[in-house]
Order: structure tokens, then sequence, then C-alpha cells
């Protein structure tokens, strides 16, 4: 009996960070949200070796990011097809041991935004500025404890449990918590806003 594929997956191993900063591991996830997969599957469409494959989902199975779908015989063989383990992926920062991990988080995703011309190339000082604000935010106040019972809710689609989360932590927060998470969301803004490209010309005085 195949498993139905949770919406959100909350992981919180400190490690994962560091794991999924690999491009190679992002893409084998992308290709495994879409279809169950072999490792020699995922080698033909990635053009790499399988071995190099069952090296990369040995350490996503560990974070708990790829599972077994399914096995099947194939002449004296088994086949192993793996999926991903959720539509969706909310990482808990965690410990500081972490950190070096969510800067290369936060890197990738501001090289995809400079890819769209929503960003500009982000400086190192900028990317850790960005990394220890999500930390923080992270850890200060919300409904954290209400996270795994929301993501056990199986009936509920992913954007309904992303909006129970929102609910739930504006519920949860106390009036010097939501002060704070509002001040940090500004401090963030305010560093994104610095990498976004600056506007070629001014505008002309009517």
């Amino acid at each position: 009996m195949v498993l139905a594929v949770r919406a959100v997956k909350t992981i919180k191993d400190p490690e994962a960070f560091e794991i999924l900063a690999d491009q190679t591991r992002r893409n084998i996830i992308y290709l495994l949200k879409v279809k169950e997969l072999t490792v020699s599957q995922i080698a033909s469409e990635l053009g790499l070796t399988a071995q190099a494959i069952y090296h990369h989902i040995r350490k996503m199975k560990k974070i708990g990011v790829v599972e077994v779908a399914r096995e099947e015989r194939v002449g004296h063989f088994i086949e192993t097809y793996y999926r991903s383990a959720a539509e969706m992926f909310h990482l808990s920062c965690g410990e500081t041991k972490g950190r070096k991990a969510n800067e290369e988080l936060v890197k990738s995703a501001l090289e995809g935004l400079a890819e769209i011309g929503l960003v500009s190339k982000a400086d190192s000082k900028s990317i850790k500025e960005i990394a220890s604000l999500t930390e923080d935010m992270e850890k200060c106040c919300g409904a954290t404890k209400w996270a795994d019972k929301i993501e056990e809710m199986d009936e509920a689609g992913f954007f309904v449990k992303q909006s129970m989360l929102e609910f739930a932590h504006l519920i949860a927060e106390g009036d010097k918590d939501f002060e704070e998470s509002v001040r940090r969301k500004r401090e963030l803004r305010k560093v994104l806003k610095s990498c976004c490209p600056a506007k070629s010309g001014k505008r002309k005085k009517k």
C-alpha cells in the first residue's frame, strides 16, 4: 500500500540545512515530487552516475525529505522507487550550528530572485544579516507547538495549513511578542530592499 504524500513536512534536523544547500539534492527532490523514480532513472535524468545518486539519496533519507515509495521485483533484482516525503518542506532553523547552511540557503534564494531581476547580487554581509534575522524570527514567539499538529492533518490542503499556521501564530503571540515580530519583519524587509537593483535614471519633474 502506497501512503499519501504529506502536503507539508517540518524538518528540524540542523544537518538538513547543509544537506539541502546542495543543488543536486534539490533537483532530486523536484524530480521526486513529480513521480516515483529509481536511482538509475534519477541518474539518467540528471546525467550523473547511479553511485553518486545513491549517495545523495542515502543522506536525504536520513533527514526525512525522501522516502521509499515501493519496491518491484525485476528478474532476480529488486527495484526501489523513491519519492519526495512531502510537497513542501518547512525548515526549522533550530540551533546556531545550522547557521552556515542557512546562509547557503539564503544565498541560493537570493540568486534565484536575481535571475528574475527582483534583486541584485547580494554581498556576504547582507546574506549573513538575512540568515540571522530569519533564524531569530523562527525562534521568536509564535505557534511552534501547534505546527506538528497542523502538519499531521492530512485532510487539510497545503494552502489551508498555511492559513492555519498564520492564524495560530497571531492567536498564540502576546502583544509584546507580536510587536517584536513586526520589528524583525521590518528589519528583514529593509535588508532585502537594500539588495534591490537601483532604478536607472530619475523621473523628470513636471
